[in-house]
């Protein structure tokens, strides 16, 4: 038979019971970082790589079997969704100065990396008025005739191809004239959206969107002359917390194989692997 001794069978319960509160509290404190590193890293990347990023991510998935998530959108949001404690791990910008103010207000391991150098395109629906012309004198006629309904470009407030394009007609000397006309988009992505549907009449967007098949098959396009608008340099960078997974990731941004899919979407990329 069993005896039951009050003081000490109470007092192993309770200890029991403070072992098992403990252990909860140690769960909570360290299960949402042991499960970030172990799921799969977020990447929010500029809206100009919405096609080249992904076929990036298939490649590294066939190569190590691993997955990404990625989530496109304009580089100025994104900077600041980060500023305002976003959990991305990796933020690819297509203005470097986005992620060169971000790693000095310590939101980054370090300065990142340039991934490549964009260019901007004049870009036409078939069959619109508007020819291809990336020296957009076919531009200033259009506003001169009257065969200039909508152009589109990307919000210059926060997407850098939309202020590029700003200072590209600047440059010409047309901006003034096609501001009534203009019809922004959200990012660039959105941008090349409605400079190839009956939304527009063209509009000026990133290059390595009209090197997609997709967007290549509504129209054509004329790329326009560099000089005309600051560089596009397009710097990535792994965020402060980003665990081992999004550092897996961000060392394949810089390998070969990537910068080869960069280069067939139109980007000018470093010479070397890191």
């Amino acid at each position: 038979m069993r005896t039951f001794n009050i003081n000490g069978d109470f007092l192993a319960v309770r200890l029991r019971y403070l072992f098992f509160i403990l252990m909860t509290v140690f769960t909570f404190i360290v299960t949402p970082g042991s499960a970030r590193s172990s799921e799969p890293p977020i990447v929010a990347a500029a809206s100009d790589l919405q096609f080249a990023l992904v076929d990036i991510a298939d490649a590294f998935k066939a190569e190590t079997g691993r997955d990404v998530v990625l989530t496109f959108g304009s580089s100025g949001n994104i900077a600041r969704q980060i500023r305002q404690g976003a959990a991305f791990d990796i933020f690819l910008s297509a203005d470097e100065t986005l992620v060169l103010d971000l790693a000095k207000d310590g939101f980054t391991r370090d300065d990142g990396r340039l991934y490549g150098a964009g260019r901007l395109v004049l870009v036409v629906p078939h069959g619109s008025p508007l020819k291809a012309d990336g020296s957009l004198a076919d531009l200033k006629n259009a506003l001169a005739d009257g065969r200039l309904g909508k152009f589109a470009i990307a919000n210059p407030d926060h997407a850098p191809y939309g202020k590029r394009a700003e200072e590209a007609l600047r440059h010409a000397g047309v901006w003034d004239a096609v501001q009534p006309r203009i019809v922004l988009g959200e990012n660039v992505a959105q941008a090349a959206q409605f400079a190839t549907s009956s939304n527009a009449e063209g509009g000026l967007i990133a290059h390595s969107l009209v090197l997609s098949p997709k967007v290549s098959a509504l129209g054509a396009f004329d790329l326009v002359p560099e000089d005309w608008h600051s560089p596009l340099r397009q710097r990535m960078v792994l965020l402060k917390d980003a665990g081992p997974a999004a550092a897996l990731f961000y060392d394949y941004l810089q390998r070969s194989a990537a910068r080869a899919i960069f280069r067939a979407y139109g980007f000018d990329t470093p010479d070397e692997d890191r």
